[in-house]
């Protein structure tokens, strides 16, 4: 008995040692992301998709076979493929084919960039996405309908501000949604009117987006398909190999599966459907599952209030330039606590997205409750943005095991306007990335996009330097709150997979992890923190498959 496990040991070892790299990356500097220290020179040996070794050059040339594919690094950085934490990423591919307006400087320009998009159009079609920014224009007029009616009068229009949170209606697209000015705001919502006439000027703000949103036809599922495909690219392209879609649909779901089945996926996706539908969610885990490594339901979203520059994040105090105007919640907090409590008890992961202070606040205190009314278990509760905080509130988010799912370039964004609207005090703890760290949190960083750029090197340089687009913070805005380059990194890799669960599959460089790699052209620990944001990709690894190299 004794020899035949001797000789089946020494046969296993042999097998071990026989398995032959099917790609080994070499000539660059390691890391693993196991901790946020500098990385090593060294090389990356893969086999069926996964992880084979890491080591020097010695250690690794063993894996060495006939058919392996070597990749050479030339001095950049190899490290684990970036998971940005929160996108709207099919929405993303349909941006990347409609008008683009987040850097139009004024209305003018915003003007002109509708005009000449439409004129790409057949009549009837819809204009949407947009991402229009009036934070750049002098005064920061808010748009009316009347800019673009004479513009677009064979199209609806219905193009949003960068932030999601209100957007703007042509008349034909009033027409089109029934909408007039004896429509009222619904609640989490808002209509603005011309303080004249009573008429709508065209924007919509939150939950009033939807009364515009359900005339607009629903994509076919081609035209959803074709807005992943570009998306995917795209992302490929920056290194993105998983995301958290938060705020998807069924239809959503339903074309990430048949990129799958068809060997299209270049990326892994966690999804996130409305809160409001836990109970179908429950259902379809129950009978179907949640998914696989690629593709898989990841829990559900929500919503607490709105955007700071919209207005309708919810604050304590008043906004500092909106007498009395403390912002809005989007949903009644005994309702928030009744899908919170329901989604659960059914075991699903909550995020819910929450902006203002006293949104944070009423948030935690109910994953707090509901954590204690249904005993301990693995919630891995998320709060996505959770921009600003009150002092008080960030050590909760270690206490409760909350993770702040967070996202860096809206800090350097935000930080040309933002203490215009809630004052000096306010912004100390804004985007507080230190501080949470330091209290034990949890950050997972994402870009929001459309919102903000899907780059994920944009947003560790944007965590590192906190400098402002307007380039009136040199040394950075709010600076105490600066994280180190290590540490961001690890806020998209590691501390995404953990938000969602994957800690033991991805997000770190270890044998028997996804082979998901991204290789970038020099070494970010080693650059002027200024210079970070001139990194490139020069490949990115997809279990175990070049998925993209320029």
């Amino acid at each position: 008995m004794r020899l035949r496990l001797t000789v089946g040991l020494l046969c296993l070892a042999l097998g071990a040692c026989a398995r032959k790299a099917d790609m080994i990356i070499s000539g660059g500097m390691v890391w693993t992301g196991l901790s946020t220290g500098a990385p090593h020179a060294g090389a990356v040996a893969v086999a069926g998709g996964r992880i084979l070794a890491i080591g020097d050059s010695a250690q690794v040339w063993r894996y060495v076979g006939s058919n392996t594919q070597w990749i050479q690094a030339n001095g950049g950085l190899v490290l684990p493929g970036f998971t940005d934490g929160h996108t709207h990423f099919i929405g993303g591919g349909f941006q990347l084919a409609s008008v683009d307006l987040h850097d139009a400087a004024t209305p003018q320009e915003f003007i002109r960039r509708v005009k000449e998009y439409a004129k790409t159009l057949k009549p009837g079609e819809w204009i949407s996405d947009g991402r229009w920014d009036h934070t750049l224009w002098r005064g920061q007029p808010l748009p009316r309908h009347e800019w673009i009616d004479s513009v677009t009068p064979a199209n609806p229009v219905f193009v949003s501000r960068v932030d999601g949170h209100e957007a703007l209606a042509n008349a034909a697209a009033m027409r089109a949604a029934a909408v007039t000015k004896d429509t009222p705001s619904p609640p989490g919502g808002e209509i603005l009117h011309d303080a004249r006439t009573g008429e709508p000027l065209g924007i919509f703000k939150d939950q009033a987006l939807d009364l515009i949103a359900r005339a607009i036809p629903d994509p076919s599922p081609d035209q959803r398909d074709s807005a992943l495909a570009r998306a995917l690219a795209y992302a490929a392209s920056l290194g993105v190999t998983a995301t958290s879609h938060v705020s998807a649909s069924w239809a959503d779901l339903a074309s990430y599966r048949r990129f799958e089945r068809a060997g299209r996926l270049t990326m892994r996706v966690a999804l996130y459907l409305p809160l409001d539908s836990w109970r179908a969610v429950a259902e379809t885990l129950s009978h179907s599952g949640r998914g696989d490594d690629w593709v898989k339901i990841g829990g559900l979203k929500g919503y607490m209030d709105g955007s700071a520059g919209s207005r309708t994040a919810y604050f304590f105090e008043p906004y500092s330039d909106s007498a009395g105007y403390r912002g809005l919640v989007q949903y009644p907090e005994a309702d928030m606590r009744r899908w919170i409590g329901s989604a659960d008890s059914a075991g699903l992961q909550i995020a819910v997205h929450a902006i203002g202070d006293r949104a944070n606040a009423i948030l935690l205190s109910i994953y707090d409750s509901v954590a204690r009314a249904h005993g301990p278990r693995d919630r891995r509760f998320r709060i996505e943005h959770a921009q600003h905080l009150r002092p008080q509130d960030i050590p909760l988010f270690g206490k409760f095991g909350v993770i702040a799912s967070m996202q860096p370039y809206h800090a350097i964004d935000d930080g040309r306007w933002v203490e215009r609207r809630i004052g000096p005090v306010r912004i100390k703890t804004t985007y507080a990335f230190r501080t949470l760290l330091d209290a034990g949190g949890r950050l997972g960083f994402g870009s929001d996009w459309t919102v903000a750029p899907l780059d994920p090197i944009l947003g560790v340089y944007a965590a590192v330097t906190r400098r402002t687009l307007d380039g009136k913070n040199p040394e950075g805005w709010v600076p105490e709150q600066k994280i180190s380059v290590g540490e961001a990194l690890r806020a998209y890799t590691a501390g995404n997979a953990y938000a969602t669960f994957d800690e033991a599959k991805r997000g770190t460089l270890a044998p028997g992890a996804d082979a998901d790699v991204v290789i970038l052209d020099r070494n970010l620990f080693t650059l002027p923190p200024d210079s970070l944001d001139r990194a490139r990709v020069r490949y990115t690894i997809a279990g175990g498959r070049v998925v993209y190299r320029p």
